[in-house]
């Protein structure tokens, strides 16, 4: 048993100086799509090799400044319309393919507007075959014969990848066989999906010649997409509910231990043909998101990512097994992006799910032009400042690219449509921006340590002994054992004497022949025996080994029939165990079905109990409001008892005033009468002629006579009681206490100068009412103008209470109305017409005392 080595990715060497790193620019190369139409108007033409120039379309001729609008742009190559997929796949993506075999990192990704053949680039179209399925052929071209066996190697959850040994990756292969997930012949052409069969004609297979033979290779494939800046694996294979759908788990980014960011928990795939690749890529392509706009039928709606992971260990000194040691493991990958076009939503008039992916799509590739921006900045200026990376998904997973993990390589996809003039110049002046920026070289790595030719040799010398087998028809070794044994007995024998007779009488040659030949004959004899000695001991070994290997097969059948014993037994547990997990399941569904259920009436019952809390909260509200309204009611029948017995007060006390009035004018006028009698009786007679003179009218007294006679009649006890003036007195007005009032005096009032008019010591005066002097006071009144019956200005001052709402807010309940009104004395009124006789002999009396004041103000109260 082989122990597993877990394989991680080498740290990187440590940072050098700025000045000892070699650098180069980003690759970016340009692509002109065909016009869908021969008369539409064009603006891109390709003037070399490297340059094209933008004219401006018919409308847009001058800028500004009034300057023709004709843009050159240079790229390391331009291809223009009649560039084939091939051509393009040698220049960019060829080399990036070989850096791959040799342990170097690459990144290649497809940049413009919509519908400018982006995705046609990279995935191509049957026969026409774009850079993906080109790079996946050559890269199995190229490593065909030296693949690994299956789950040799395998993907760590940390970015890594562990070598198991190989009785862990066959009971892991017989295990996968038996599921049926892995085909039988993984190197063999399998069926693919009709509308991608045949990608690439066998007269266009590119291969490397940087293939290290004494190397195992395996192929790792990923797929994600980038929507809504959101990372979402595309070769996740969801478990099918037909009770449940869930939605797909969105994807986060981490760094390994070497500061290298990768996708956590994303689907890597081992394949073993560019079909089998090809075929993982299409059951992701049909989980990407796309959607028909304005300008796209098939728009991306994502960026996307496929991911070529190579994974290489040197084979050991035998050059049978892969060596276990981790330091000479090496892992290497390409990542070929597919950016979403940048598309402006006036255009394409988009709406809802649209419009928001078009904003994630602008806004992401807007973070990659500031990231672009800020690293032209930091090499060009010497500047130190940080590059946003972290600002999206896509510059976040490559950023360890931009500092020096690989090359990187742009293609610059450009629609020649006179329409699309505007996207293309800021296409253009980003790619051309691009071309400044310098990415660290990557450093070379050494792939093994041991002398090249292991596997070459070990399998040349067992080709030879395969073909000396067949051609022999028997045991190798006994042919190799049979040929010693002859050379070994040819060389044991004495050599012959010469045996040329030239005397007839020579007696000595043919004697010693003949003694030599006896000697060699019983060599042989003896070599004979004991040659037929070891082969009959051979014999009887090799009987035993027989034996020995019967017994094992026996052993083995025995224990073969076990392990299929065993594996029923499994067979019968799995079944069991799948009823038991679709038992597991069905109780589950209910289970959810049950907790739905009372999470629905949990739901149900706390609106009930919301509503009945609302209905008791109002009933309990309508009930104060029921008490704050008697109360209320209660407060105004008893304020408007107090005004009547207050107004049956003042009418029965202005009535006493009256009556008194009219006792003292009846008084008065006797006491003149009296008066003049007495003075026409003392002054009866005639005069000195004799004759009687008639009486004199009598003079009315003037204000002092009054004034000393009123002096007099106070003085002198009356049998009446003391009169009060001819005038009630009014009551004072409620506006004189000393309350803060809020006086609103509309701007169309008139200034009567009325008399009777109250005085607000303590007012806020406004001309219209607002919260904040509300809030400062007590009591409010307005003054109310309107015209009265009689012609005269009517003053009205409506009073009310201001209280606080509930709300916070304020607010005036009116409790009383008083009237002003301006009269003329002299003027007939109806009042004064439909009065009594006592009232007309009073208006007299008053006519010829003291005059009063011009203008009579009355004081009306109303509830």
């Amino acid at each position: 048993m082989q122990r597993t080595v877990k394989w991680k990715t080498p740290r990187r060497p440590g940072p050098k100086k700025a000045s000892d790193i070699e650098k180069d620019p980003v690759g970016v190369y340009c692509r002109i799509r065909p016009l869908g139409a021969e008369n539409e108007e064009c603006c891109v033409e390709m003037i070399s090799s490297t340059t094209i120039q933008l004219h401006a379309p018919d409308g847009l001729k001058t800028n500004r400044n009034g300057e023709y609008k004709e843009m050159q742009y240079s790229f390391k190559k331009v291809f223009g319309i009649n560039t084939t997929q091939m051509e393009l796949f040698e220049d960019v993506a060829k080399p990036l393919v070989e850096d791959l075999i040799l342990c170097k990192n690459g990144l290649l990704f497809t940049y413009g507007v919509t519908g400018s053949g982006k995705t046609y680039t990279m995935t191509g179209s049957p026969g026409e075959g774009g850079l993906l399925p080109r790079c996946l052929d050559m890269l199995f071209n190229s490593i065909g014969p030296f693949q690994a066996k299956r789950f040799v190697f395998k993907p760590d959850d940390k970015n890594g990848m562990e070598i198991q040994c190989q009785v862990d990756a066959l009971l892991e292969r017989q295990k996968r066989e038996y599921q049926h997930s892995v085909p039988k012949t993984p190197s063999s052409r399998q069926k693919v999906d009709p509308e991608f069969t045949d990608m690439i004609s066998s007269e266009q297979e590119c291969k490397s010649e940087n293939v290290v033979e004494d190397c195992c290779y395996t192929v790792f494939v990923s797929y994600i997409e980038v929507y809504n800046n959101y990372i979402y694996d595309l070769l996740e294979d969801a478990s099918f509910d037909t009770m449940r759908s869930k939605p797909p788990q969105s994807r986060i980014l981490r760094e390994d231990q070497n500061h290298i960011m990768y996708v956590a928990g994303c689907t890597e795939v081992e394949v073993k043909s560019t079909d089998e690749a090809f075929e993982v890529f299409w059951k992701g392509q049909k989980k990407r998101r796309i959607a028909n706009t304005q300008l796209n039928r098939e728009s991306s709606r994502s960026h996307s990512v496929f991911t070529i992971k190579l994974a290489q260990a040197p084979l050991d000194a035998d050059g049978d097994h892969i060596l276990q040691d981790k330091n000479q493991v090496s892992v290497s990958q390409l990542c070929l992006v597919d950016l979403a076009g940048s598309e402006r939503t006036s255009r394409t008039r988009a709406e809802g799910s649209r419009l928001r992916e078009a904003g994630n799509i602008n806004q992401s590739l807007m973070t990659l032009r500031t990231c672009i921006e800020v690293l032209r900045e930091n090499q060009m200026c010497g500047t130190n400042k940080m590059v946003p990376y972290r600002d999206s998904k896509v510059t976040h997973l490559f950023k360890n690219y931009f500092d020096g993990e690989g090359k990187v390589r742009m293609i610059v996809c450009v629609n020649p449509k006179a329409d699309e003039y505007d996207e293309s110049l800021l296409v253009m002046r980003f790619a051309e921006m691009t071309q400044e920026v310098e990415v660290a070289r990557p450093i070379d790595r050494p792939i093994y340590g041991l002398a090249p030719g292991r596997r070459y040799k070990n399998q040349a010398f067992r080709d030879e002994l395969t073909n000396r087998q067949e051609e022999r028809g028997g045991p190798i070794k006994d042919y190799f054992e049979i040929g010693m044994s002859y050379h070994w007995l040819i060389e044991s024998l004495p050599a012959l004497p010469s045996c040329e007779l030239v005397d007839p009488s020579d007696d000595q040659t043919l004697p010693r022949l003949i003694e030599v030949l006896e000697k060699r004959h019983r060599i042989r004899q003896m070599r004979t025996d004991q040659y037929n000695k070891t082969a009959n001991t051979l014999r009887s070994m090799l009987q035993q080994l027989d034996g020995q290997v019967a017994a094992k097969e026996t052993f083995l059948y025995e224990q073969r029939s076990k392990l299929n014993e065993k594996e029923k037994v499994i067979l019968n547990q799995k079944t069991a165990l799948e009823q038991l997990e679709k038992k597991s399941k069905t109780l589950q569904y209910k289970v959810d079905v049950l907790q739905k259920t009372t999470e629905m009436f949990e739901q149900d019952k706390h609106s009930l109990q919301q509503e009945l809390e609302t209905c008791e909260q109002r009933l309990h509200k309508e009930l104060t409001d029921k008490r704050r309204m008697e109360q209320r009611m209660q407060g105004v029948v008893t304020d408007a008892k107090r005004k009547w017995e207050k107004e049956c007060e003042r009418q029965v006390h202005a009535k006493q005033l009256e009556m008194q009035n009219k006792l003292w004018v009846k008084d008065e006028k006797l006491k003149q009468l009296k008066a003049i009698v007495t003075e026409s009786g003392g002054g009866s007679g005639s005069g000195s002629d004799g004759s009687a003179e008639p009486p004199r009218k009598p003079e009315r007294p003037s204000r002092e006579r009054e004034r000393a006679a009123a002096q007099k009649r106070s003085a002198s006890p009356s049998p009446h009681p003391m009169a009060l003036p001819v005038h009630p007195i009014h009551r004072r007005s409620h506006s004189a206490d000393g309350e803060k009032w809020v006086d609103h005096n509309p701007p169309n009032n008139l200034e009567l100068e009325t008399v009777m008019q109250p005085i607000l010591p303590n007012a806020i005066k406004v001309s219209t009412p607002n919260e904040k002097a509300l809030s400062k006071c007590h009591k409010y009144v307005l003054r109310h103008q309107e015209l009265a019956s009689d012609g005269e200005i009517e003053t009205k001052l409506i009073k009310g209470d201001v209280f606080k709402t509930r709300a916070g807010g304020q607010a005036v309940q009116f409790t009383d109305v008083e009237v002003l009104k301006q009269e003329c004395p002299t003027a007939p009124s109806r009042k004064r017409r439909s009065g009594s006789a006592g009232r007309a002999a009073h208006v007299e009396d008053i006519e010829n005392r003291a005059p009063v004041a011009s203008n009579v103000y009355q004081k009306r109260r109303k509830p």
